[in-house]
């Protein structure tokens, strides 16, 4: 699976997040348990499981409807199948990333909606989503998002376990002729770490440029308690330099 393929799973990705972290805030309970269920479930099991079970089963599902129905049958293509899979893994991830950056906004605007008489839509599609194009909700949101796309630009080596031709798929068929498994994969290896390395640069110059304007906090490490001066005992109140 190359760069667009990629950028095509994490904007899937992206648009399950949104929706999930729109559900977890809506004031709709079923929506909420359902966002819930997708997150916890989702995150709770191994990509590899959710990849064949989704390929395989939702095939299988998506056949016996088409049968029911009396229309002919379809063939689910392994590019399309790994691109879905990745968006619904990481989108449940993406959804507590967007859920954490709008809670992080400042309440008083929610707030100051609700007052005017808006509904939880309303301010959702006016105050909360407007803010996803702001420097307030992106610089919460730009760090688990880059460790999110790194952990998904790795996660694509495994659509190669359901026919898709990509790299890794490649390699195995190339160390299966030469009889070189280790020059091949080494060559896959470095590719991955090559979009990982520009990915890393390129999203650290986003972080400090949506964070202008914010005073920067340092914080002295704790090397405990000085006993450099011993306080007399016979004074009722000691104040020690």
């Amino acid at each position: 699976m190359g760069q667009a393929q990629c950028g095509r799973a994490s904007a899937l990705a992206c648009v399950f997040g949104l929706l999930g972290a729109a559900a977890k805030l809506s004031g709709s309970r079923p929506l909420r348990w359902v966002a819930e269920v997708y997150t916890t479930v989702i995150r709770g099991l191994p990509e590899l499981v959710l990849m064949l079970a989704i390929f395989y089963g939702g095939q299988i599902l998506l056949n016996d409807l088409t049968d029911a129905r009396g229309w002919d049958f379809i063939d689910v293509p392994p590019f399309a199948a790994g691109v879905l899979t990745i968006g619904i893994i990481y989108g449940a991830c993406l959804t507590e990333t967007f859920l954490g950056a709008i809670l992080a906004v400042q309440r008083r605007q929610a707030e100051a909606a609700l007052a005017c008489g808006m509904s939880h839509l309303q301010v959702w599609r006016r105050v909360a989503l407007p803010q996803m194009v702001l420097p307030q909700m992106v610089r919460h949101a730009i760090a688990g998002f880059a460790n999110n796309w790194l952990v998904l630009v790795k996660a694509t080596a495994l659509v190669s376990i359901i026919g898709l031709d990509d790299m890794v798929h490649r390699a195995n068929l190339a160390s299966a002729a030469t009889r070189e498994p280790f020059t091949d994969f080494v060559a896959i290896a470095t590719i991955y770490l090559a979009i990982t390395t520009v990915s890393i640069l390129l999203l650290s110059r986003l972080e400090p440029r949506y964070s202008l304007g914010l005073k920067a906090v340092s914080f002295q490490p704790w090397t405990g308690p000085s006993f450099s001066k011993a306080c007399p005992t016979s004074a009722p109140a000691c104040r020690c330099a």
